[in-house]
């Protein structure tokens, strides 16, 4: 059986330079905290905080670098504690996703689209995809190998030259299977 690492992914966001400077001021730039699985990938020093109509959420912290889209990844307890509608969605998919509130230190910024609970995944080079047969966008099943095993179905392979193997759960879904540091998954393809 084919195994992979497990990350869990906390909440975070994603976010425009343009952005960024509403909630940090001019020209300010992402420092690196620590670099992630995925090339060129890293979680910066900097955090905000998210503020639903229900509640608010602080020391969120931004993912570098910027992208074209400022985007907020949080989990489905998470939207409930906001009270915000937060579609299950691929990162990267936003047409009609949620909205909450962004406040940085400098300002805040009315986010009117761009908050998903991000669907569970599965990241994987494109070269060791194709030798399982494996395409980007098909579902499979992972086992969480723990003292509470759990099968999650519809995880979805997400491939590219530079991705490293690893599946990305929420913490909602790594708090239910019992996952910590050491966790691997079975892949049932």
């Amino acid at each position: 059986m084919l195994s992979s690492k497990i990350e869990v992914s906390a909440r975070h966001l994603h976010i425009t330079q343009q952005d960024l400077e509403k909630l940090f001021g001019p020209n300010f730039v992402l420092i690196k905290h620590k670099d992630l699985s995925q090339f060129g990938e890293f979680s910066s020093t900097s955090r905000v905080s998210l503020v639903g109509p229900k509640g608010q959420i602080d020391d969120v912290r931004i993912v570098g670098p910027c992208r074209g889209e400022t985007q907020v990844e949080i989990a489905k307890s998470d939207a409930i504690l906001l009270g915000i509608n937060a579609p299950l969605r691929l990162s990267g998919k936003l047409e009609g996703s949620g909205s909450l509130i962004l406040r940085g230190p400098k300002g805040e910024l009315n986010l009117e689209k761009g908050v998903i609970v991000a669907k569970r995944h599965l990241h994987i080079s494109t070269d060791e995809a194709m030798l399982l047969g494996l395409k980007s966008g098909q579902d499979i099943k992972i086992r969480i190998i723990s003292p509470r095993e759990v099968i999650y179905d519809r995880v979805e392979v997400r491939t590219a030259e530079n991705y490293n193997k690893v599946v990305h759960l929420d913490t909602d879904e790594a708090n239910a299977a019992g996952v910590d540091n050491e966790t691997e998954a079975d892949l049932i393809i």
